[in-house]
């Protein structure tokens, strides 16, 4: 007989999956409306259903403070409640959400504020003095966000009183551009990549898919939210699949605090770059934990993972170690090794396509054989229609009917992909 929870797990995969991924969270917010959605570590809990009610409200605050629909906010934040809280206020009101690395110097705020055409800059109630700068050089207005003790948010910004009418109101669009990100190379300035609604909630699903992510599962982020790996595969795939996170306590990563959470919550899955697994790793080997969470499967992705550290991962925490392949433009995954169920994982591979085209292109946009090397081309929902006013990468990019990485690669006999290299080289600083 199935459980209660099982039979919700298989009505939400059974009926269509919205199209937007306020759809997503929305749905699941009538479905698990009691189960835990966002934890802050040894603070406070929040439902699926509080967790949407904060979010009506904050969209509701920033519509009253004449947010508009495709108005760009700019979010920097540490890892918070609050900064999951604005960020799906700002998608919710229509807006598009720009998180911006907290770290930024006051000349990089200013490029990215301008880049995007921001209107406004959220920030923590501490604040950032070099945002806070390059905001107000050019005229952005700055608002600060602060969740007191888990019950309503705060928006310091001046408004009428907040209505939640005026939210629902409010119909969010397939086509709505939700996020706005950076990325660059060496070789040229930094590109803008907008994504939509239905790129995140494609993304989403396709991430929920290949790690049969439920309502039983939970994580800690240990990932900066200002990138799409934190961003899209531990936060909004865990909230649209009905799962819960936990936000670590100093809002960011942290090796002494890592494990304790893990067990405190009953994780049963983290997703992190290769020098984090290092970290976690080493902390392991020099100092273990009495005991360890019982967990599926251990992710990684963002920079390739030495097969040798795979080994050790796997041999250490009883879990297999599953390399993935994504990227900005393709609102993060494009492919992933399987959970063992699904079929072998194997080092040294990023593992099979999920939920899009993949193929091996020529210089003349010739589809290659199993065993051949080219550049690695996408296409499908997930994937963005184009970067922001850059129309020589746009004729760069995309060609042949296909979105091409820049990456170089072929697939085996088996069709699991591997990586080879790239037609131009990125600076990748700790999976960024």
């Amino acid at each position: 007989m199935l459980s209660r929870f099982q039979c919700r797990s298989q009505q939400i995969t059974m009926q269509q999956a919205p199209t937007t991924l306020t759809g997503l969270l929305h749905r699941v917010a009538g479905i698990f409306p009691s189960r835990r959605a966002v934890s802050v570590s040894g603070k406070f809990d929040l439902t699926h259903s509080r967790l949407h009610h904060l979010v009506e409200l904050a969209a509701s605050g920033l519509l009253s403070a004449g947010i508009k629909p495709g108005d760009v906010v700019a979010l920097t934040f540490p890892n918070t409640v609050e900064f999951i809280i604005t960020f799906l206020a700002v998608i919710r009101a229509r807006a598009t959400a720009a998180p911006l690395n907290a770290a930024y110097t006051a000349e990089e705020f200013e490029f990215y504020l301008s880049d995007s055409d921001s209107k406004l800059l959220l920030t923590s109630k501490e604040g950032n003095e070099p945002a806070q700068a390059a905001a107000s050089k050019l005229n952005i207005p700055h608002a600060t966000a602060w969740l007191a003790e888990a019950e309503e948010l705060s928006l310091s910004l001046s408004s009428t009183e907040s209505a939640i009418d005026s939210v629902s109101e409010i119909a969010n669009d397939a086509s709505d551009v939700a996020l706005f990100l950076h990325t660059s190379g060496t070789t040229s300035r930094p590109k803008g990549v907008p994504l939509t609604q239905h790129n995140l909630a494609s993304s989403v699903e396709n991430i929920k898919s290949v790690y049969r992510l439920t309502e039983s599962d939970s994580t800690v982020i240990v990932l900066p939210l200002f990138h799409v790996h934190g961003l899209l595969a531990a936060l909004l795939s865990s909230l649209a699949a009905g799962a819960a996170v936990v936000l670590p306590e100093a809002g960011r990563f942290s090796a002494s605090t890592f494990w304790s959470d893990m067990a405190r919550y009953d994780a049963t899955w983290y997703t992190a770059v290769p020098t984090v697994h290092q970290i976690v790793l080493e902390r392991h080997l020099k100092n273990a934990e009495p005991v360890y969470p019982k967990l599926r499967f251990i992710r990684s992705c963002s920079a390739s993972l030495a097969p040798a550290i795979l080994e050790r991962l796997e041999e250490a925490f009883g879990a297999p170690v599953l390399e993935a392949y994504a990227m900005t433009e393709a609102s993060h995954l494009m492919s992933s090794n399987p959970l063992p169920e699904d079929g072998p994982h194997r080092a040294g591979s990023v593992g099979k396509p999920v939920g899009q085209e993949m193929v091996i292109l020529n210089e003349n946009g010739e589809i290659q054989k199993n065993e051949v090397k080219g550049e690695i081309c996408i296409r499908g929902p997930n994937v963005t229609k184009g970067y922001k006013n850059n129309p020589d990468a746009n004729d760069s990019a995309f060609q042949f009917g296909w979105f091409h990485t820049g990456d170089i690669g072929f697939f085996d006999s088996d069709g699991y992909l591997h990586l080879v290299g790239r037609i131009k080289e990125l600076i990748n600083r700790g999976g960024i």
